[in-house]
């Protein structure tokens, strides 16, 4: 630090202006201590960085005013920051962030939908297809296994049966059940397996990519099918099964149990594609998951087939109304949350489910179904050519 030294002057004068002896020898003598005291000072501040305070008053040294330094900022623009791949990891292990922000990247187009919307088509000929081709072998195997199954009654009957038999209890239990309750029985199972593969750390990117429906992500076709059966939440996969199972006894009872399930599986995958282009034309990306828009065909084709059936809340059963009124209220519901860009439930694969729903009752049974005689008759020819002796002689044996 600067230090500037003022002595004052001690020289005395007498009346005729000339300097005192006295005097003389004072500043000589007081210039000689002030030479050694000063020098021992600079060396002491030197080294500590300041002058003792009793010196400073006893010398007349003053510090200087200290001179405001300007400081020059300089704005260090800082990287983007980056996640390593590992943190990225560990972070998706705790669980998904389902709250994803909207798509602010570069715009996705509609010509994006081409792939989605030739996968739904071929899908849905598939699951209608598929059934068809199940119910001929049902039927036929029925044909085959009766006489086995007269065998098998009359072979239990003759065996003593044990009293307590864990597999005789889960018989009773299971032939208890409606034809209905049976054949979600199998969907829901999935759908608790899907739950608990969600609780494994090691299998989170894979969930992700594969069990969550999102236009803006490389994946697009798989998971149309297989969110359908993904659940996140328990409360969600909880309640999505008890509607699931509420409405299957009167879904199977009047479609079938082949025809339902091709109707599911189809409702599915179009429900997840009315969720990509509701997401693109809103701008608006974001991952989906769940059974709702199925679940929602299911709901809205029973309502439209018996739409004076009484249905009614379980927390509330003292409150009833009829089916068709429920549907209309749905629908609202949906169509304002679609219109109001609410983004708690997908409400535009809510909607998509539902008008497919009531599409398939009043024009898609006849359009689809009854028109399967065709192909089924296709499926017979190609299956008895492969029968003993081949040709259509093999066929008319079968």
């Amino acid at each position: 630090m600067p230090w500037e030294l003022r002595v004052v002057d001690p020289v005395v004068t007498d009346l005729s202006g000339s300097p005192s002896p006295s005097s003389v020898m004072a500043w000589r003598s007081c210039s000689v201590l002030l030479r050694l005291t000063g020098e021992n000072v600079l060396r002491s501040s030197a080294r500590g960085g300041r002058c003792p305070h009793s010196f400073q008053q006893r010398c007349g040294f003053k510090k200087a005013a200290k001179k405001p330094e300007i400081k020059k900022v300089e704005k260090e623009v800082a990287p983007p920051k980056t996640e390593s791949y590992e943190h990225i990891a560990q972070q998706r292990t705790t669980g998904p962030n389902l709250d994803h922000p909207p798509h602010y990247g570069p715009p996705l187009l509609f010509s994006q939908l081409i792939k989605p919307f030739v996968f739904t088509v071929g899908f849905t000929g598939c699951s209608f297809g598929s059934a068809a081709i199940w119910q001929y072998e049902s039927l036929k195997s029925r044909v085959q296994s009766y006489f086995d199954e007269v065998r098998a009654d009359w072979l239990e009957k003759l065996r003593p049966r044990k009293q307590g038999d864990v597999r005789n209890e889960i018989n009773k239990l299971w032939n208890s059940l409606s034809e209905g309750q049976k054949t979600v029985t199998g969907i829901i199972a999935l759908n608790v397996m899907v739950f608990c593969c969600w609780k494994v750390p090691s299998l989170q990117r894979t969930m992700m990519k594969y069990f969550m429906a999102d236009p803006a992500s490389k994946t697009l076709c798989a998971p149309m099918v297989l969110s359908t059966f993904s659940h996140f939440s328990f409360l969600h996969m909880a309640t999505n099964m008890y509607v699931l199972w509420s409405f299957s006894s009167s879904a199977v009872s009047m479609l079938g149990r082949e025809q339902f399930m091709a109707v599911y599986l189809s409702a599915g995958v179009i429900s997840s594609f009315v969720s990509y282009a509701a997401k693109i034309a809103m701008g608006r990306c974001g991952p989906s998951l769940g059974a709702s828009g199925a679940i929602m065909t299911i709901l809205a084709a029973v309502c439209t087939q018996m739409p004076e059936s009484k249905l009614g809340i379980v927390f509330l059963p003292m409150l009833t109304f009829t089916a068709g009124n429920a549907l209309k209220a749905i629908l609202v519901l949906d169509l304002a949350g679609v219109l109001l860009r609410w983004t708690l439930f997908d409400h535009a694969a809510h909607l998509g489910g539902a008008i497919f729903g009531i599409w398939y009752v009043l024009s898609g049974h006849e359009m689809i179904w009854k028109n399967r005689e065709p192909f089924v008759k296709l499926w017979h020819d190609l299956r008895t050519r492969r029968g003993p002796g081949g040709g259509a002689d093999g066929g008319r044996a079968v």
